[in-house]
């Protein structure tokens, strides 16, 4: 699903946005705030709920790359033109790449989901533990499990009562 719609954009990207990007007439802040605004929120559509895999998050990553090319293009350095590398983008961008963008999306959600009544239908998703027993093996990657990483990597100490904050 996340790769289709990377996809998808890329062809709306193709057909409209290489002459906006690759133009000299719109400044490379503008063109930044575009991707920020438009492209971004579309490729990311729902993905509070996503497990982010490796595979995934390295396609995310080739796409923005390839979009930041574009908006950053190559540099002329002593009669040579190169392109810039991948650290030199995410310094440019201030690391707030699009990995980032959908774990504090993520994280924001499940702010939400925690601060819900246990009323509410998406708490009791939530909250809900299969009755049957689980298959051979080791489990399954899952959602939880992922934003218990963020959080971890975040360094936050007493989560539960930061969200209720």
């Amino acid at each position: 699903m996340v790769i289709s719609r990377c996809r998808t954009v890329c062809k709306m990207h193709s057909v409209t946005g290489k002459l906006i990007f690759e133009s000299r007439l719109v400044t490379k802040y503008s063109k930044l705030k575009l991707y920020r605004t438009v492209i971004r929120p579309i490729v990311t559509y729902a993905s509070e709920t996503w497990v982010l895999k490796e595979t995934v998050i390295q396609k995310l990553l080739v796409f923005e790359r390839k979009i930041l090319r574009r908006i950053f293009r190559p540099t002329k350095e002593t009669q040579i033109w190169r392109v810039k590398t991948n650290e030199e983008l995410d310094k440019l961008i201030r690391h707030k790449n699009i990995i980032n963008y959908i774990k504090a999306q993520r994280l924001s959600w499940f702010g939400h989901v925690q601060m819900m009544p246990d009323t509410r239908t998406v708490k009791k998703i939530f909250n809900w533990k299969p009755l049957t027993k689980r298959s051979q093996g080791r489990p399954k990657y899952g959602w939880e499990d992922n934003i218990k990483q963020d959080i971890c990597q975040l360094k936050i100490q007493n989560w539960i009562t930061c969200v209720r904050d």
